[in-house]
């Protein structure tokens, strides 16, 4: 298989991709000894996010005990029905206590790549206004990914060296095409679900995708899913699954932004191509 695939590409890009890929595999062989070291990092930073976490709820408004127990992540529309319905309770008189607790909620998901994210982006449409529902939840996301990209800069690079050491060969190549348009790239994967948004922070890092345009590339691309969700949250008590917030029109929409995300970077190829 792997010799199809070489045999497949040009010779040009065949010898570019090598540099590249013997340079992650040399990693990988180097590095991957200290994966369970990292990993233990890992743990012992998660714990300690968790604990900030206890504190954020732990000063949230008293709440009643059958309140208490919807005060949790929600994996389901039922659990983000009733986590709405108490923080909608609250939200008047405990305004700042309230969005305190969704944004760092959001941003410890993303970091952790934690499902539920989206849930909360279809609750953020019930709780606030339209505008600031969308960049609280762009903000967390580019916030979030961050924190996920940081933490795979610090110890994140020998696990992704040990495990993911393909995935992150074949990715390193693509990003590498795209390297002049970085940024186009990157809202163009967000859109669109053809890497999953973990793998994307912990592997930006590795192949070198600069901090800055990984988080304006994060903070632009998830807009137009986020409009999606956002919306169908001023509608949160008929929906009964995630899915229903998706509709045919929206799939058609976001695959046109996608698209246009993605011209710029297409045209000035072509041109750059001409003038040579």
């Amino acid at each position: 298989m792997a010799q199809r695939r070489a045999a497949e590409r040009g010779p040009g890009e065949l010898a570019s991709a090598r540099p590249q890929q013997q340079r992650i595999e040399g990693k990988a062989h180097i590095e991957g000894g200290s994966a369970r070291m990292s990993l233990l990092i890992l743990v012992s930073i998660f714990l300690s996010a968790a604990s900030i976490m206890f504190l954020v709820y732990k000063y949230f408004p008293q709440l009643s005990e059958e309140e208490r127990e919807c005060i949790k992540i929600p994996r389901d529309m039922d659990d983000a029905k009733a986590l709405g319905k108490v923080l909608s309770k609250y939200k008047d008189t405990f305004y700042v206590q309230v969005l305190v607790a969704y944004f760092a909620t959001y941003v410890f998901l993303q970091t952790f790549a934690i499902p539920g994210s989206i849930f909360l982006s279809i609750l953020s449409g019930f709780l606030y206004p339209f505008p600031l529902a969308l960049f609280l939840v762009c903000l967390c996301s580019g916030l979030g990914a961050s924190f996920c990209y940081m933490l795979s800069y610090l110890v994140g690079r020998p696990v992704v060296y040990k495990y993911l050491t393909e995935k992150a060969v074949k990715w390193s190549e693509q990003v590498e095409r795209h390297r002049e348009h970085l940024i186009n790239y990157i809202i163009f994967l967000r859109i669109t679900p053809f890497l999953p948004n973990w793998f994307i922070n912990i592997t930006s890092p590795v192949i070198n995708v600069p901090l800055k345009v990984f988080f304006i590339g994060t903070f632009l691309g998830v807009a137009p899913p986020s409009f999606v969700a956002i919306k169908a949250g001023t509608t949160l008590y008929q929906l009964t699954t995630a899915g229903e917030a998706v509709s045919w029109n929206s799939v058609f929409v976001l695959m046109i932004l996608a698209i246009l995300s993605i011209l710029p970077a297409v045209f000035q190829k072509k041109l750059k191509q001409k003038f040579e």
